[in-house]
């Protein structure tokens, strides 16, 4: 069986290089994986099934990224099943040659090999640039004409 150290970093390690189909496999069938930085708020994602999708969906503005985990610290804790991790997302858009940096911190709790709660801190202003999404997400933040 996997320690939690190997479990998240076949985690990051795959967000960058795939199998993309694999991933939602580091989790346990019933999960809970929430994203409590992103500003927009969205609901955890509670199955492998979600994460699946969550992985293999096609990204809404296509763009290839090329990046790796960088400057990885795995902090164990009291508790065997809860590791914290600090890393970046590190790389360059393909398409246009911009690079990019995302700070990242994980609360992770894995339990028999599989990753059954994790709370993801990840920068959503250089997530939404990498992405070439930050003029959508700076949208969606601006009050509505005529909302309350």
């Amino acid at each position: 069986m996997s320690s939690p150290r190997e479990v998240f970093l076949r985690l990051v390690n795959g967000v960058c290089d795939g199998p993309f189909e694999d991933l939602a496999d580091l989790y346990a069938e019933q999960t809970h994986v929430s994203h409590p930085f992103h500003p927009l708020s969205p609901p955890p994602l509670r199955s492998r099934a979600e994460l699946h999708e969550h992985f293999t969906s096609p990204p809404p503005v296509p763009r290839t990224l090329t990046r790796k985990p960088v400057d990885v610290t795995v902090h164990e804790t009291t508790d065997p099943e809860v590791i914290v991790a600090e890393f970046a997302y590190e790389g360059r858009v393909e398409e246009t040659g911009e690079t990019f940096r995302t700070p990242c911190v994980f609360v992770m709790r894995i339990r028999d090999g599989k990753i059954i709660e994790s709370r993801d801190y990840i920068d959503p202003i250089a997530s939404a640039r990498a992405w070439g999404r930050l003029d959508d997400l700076l949208t969606a933040l601006r009050p509505q004409a005529g909302a309350a």
